[in-house]
């Protein structure tokens, strides 16, 4: 491995911002030690923000990077950096958080949740998690993958009404693994597919056959498992889409169905034009002046929770050039199932999306361990928050529910299992 100064000097800031992100609940805790609202409460607070971490670390990079090699070659490395992804992510967190799009998918999943319990007599609330944590990662391979963890995530924040430590951590660490499987139908949807499907020449009928059936098992295995094991816990702790439904009704304005409809064109366009950022910046920016027209059916956009999001994503991708000069080769020398088996490892401290990026630009992989690579990806993407970048959006809207936030450490913990569902399904069947 041949690297430069400021390769290694990025490698270990990365590897620094990846140890803050486990620190981040002690953090929070140091800072309740100091007056509220003092220079170092306020200081600590930040650092103990999950979300901040990587834009901080990438910051000082960029500090350093500017001292050692100069303001015009600093500009020019940030210049041929894509922030599309993080882009996208900020406006489409924002359009799937509006009350109109909630309401419209809540609305859907409601009645396929009240088919089923009409045929087999399922209790409601239980059905409605099943549903909620089925389909709504695998419509991730038609929505994108952000849209997907935006719009579940919201759901189950609002069934959730009364929670225990095991439960929240065990319902995250599922969804989390859910999702990234469950963009694997599609080659456009999942990040770590994306990048490579292009090179490789993945349609969709090589995806679906190589991943697509295979991550539907794993997405229906793992949801069953959860109910299974909180069965109790759901059922005391959660209320159905149904009562959520009538508790809004009585406190909301009822939306009209042309209001809906606007709402899901203008996703509908944000999602068709995911990869070009001007267009979809263009349609949100327009979505913007519809929802302050429509303001009486809204709830307060969630700018700062989707810009902080982003901006966690943003400074993943300023680290992530510097990591080739160790990642390619690693990559490159192992075999297929070392291959599986170290991505699924690697993706717990890297993100998914930028470890199959670094494998295309390896020369001469096999088929098998192609899929070795991106099969591995997509199978740890739940391990961790910065595993894959939608579940960035996830712990925003949930990170509520756990008092002094999400530890990440038990979060790996909670994983392990979904995941272990993932690695079988994917590489067994």
């Amino acid at each position: 491995m041949t690297y430069t100064t400021i390769e290694l000097i990025g490698t270990i800031l990365f590897g620094l911002a990846v140890i803050h992100t486990f620190m981040v609940g002690r953090i929070l805790a140091w800072s309740h030690h100091f007056p509220k609202d003092s220079l170092w409460s306020n200081f600590l607070h930040l650092l103990g923000e999950i979300e901040a971490v990587f834009a901080i670390w990438a910051a000082v990079f960029m500090a350093i990077f500017i001292g050692l090699e100069g303001w015009t070659t600093a500009l020019e490395y940030q210049s041929k950096l894509n922030f599309i992804e993080p882009f996208f992510i900020f406006a489409i967190m924002v359009v799937c958080s509006t009350r109109p799009v909630l309401a419209a998918g809540r609305k859907g999943i409601l009645f396929i949740s009240s088919l089923i319990q009409k045929v087999f007599r399922t209790p409601a609330v239980l059905t409605d998690i099943f549903v909620v944590l089925i389909l709504g990662p695998l419509s991730g391979s038609f929505i994108t993958e952000p849209a997907a963890m935006t719009v579940t995530a919201f759901m189950l924040n609002s069934m959730l009404q009364k929670e225990s430590s095991k439960l929240i951590y065990g319902l995250i660490a599922v969804l989390f693994v859910n999702i990234s499987i469950g963009g694997a139908l599609t080659p456009f949807a999942a990040p770590p597919i994306l990048m490579v499907a292009g090179k490789w020449n993945w349609d969709f009928a090589f995806i679906i056959s190589h991943f697509g059936w295979k991550s539907a098992i794993a997405v229906v295995i793992n949801t069953v498992l959860l109910i299974a094991v909180f069965r109790k816990q759901l059922t005391e702790g959660c209320i159905t889409l149904r009562e959520v439904e009538t508790r809004l009704a009585g406190s909301q304005a009822a939306i009209p169905a042309p209001v809906t409809l606007v709402h899901l064109l203008f996703l509908t366009g944000i999602v068709v034009t995911a990869h070009y950022q001007n267009a979809f910046m263009g349609i949100f920016l327009l979505f913007l002046g519809v929802a302050a027209v429509t303001q009486r059916y809204q709830d307060s956009l969630r700018l700062k929770e989707s810009l902080l999001v982003a901006m966690f994503l943003g400074g993943i991708i300023q680290f992530g050039a510097f990591q080739k000069w160790w990642l390619a080769p690693l990559l490159g020398s192992m075999s297929d199932l070392l291959l599986f088996k170290g991505a699924v490892g690697l993706t717990a401290i890297t993100d998914n999306a930028a470890l199959t990026y670094l494998g295309s630009q390896v020369e001469g992989l096999s088929d098998s361990s192609k899929y070795a690579l991106v099969a591995g990806a997509i199978a740890g993407g739940g391990l961790t928050i910065i595993a894959n970048a939608p579940n960035a959006a996830g712990y925003s809207i949930l990170s509520h529910k756990f008092p002094g936030g999400i530890k990440p450490l038990n979060l790996l913990i909670a994983a392990l299992v979904p995941t272990a569902v993932a690695i079988i399904c994917l590489w067994m069947l």
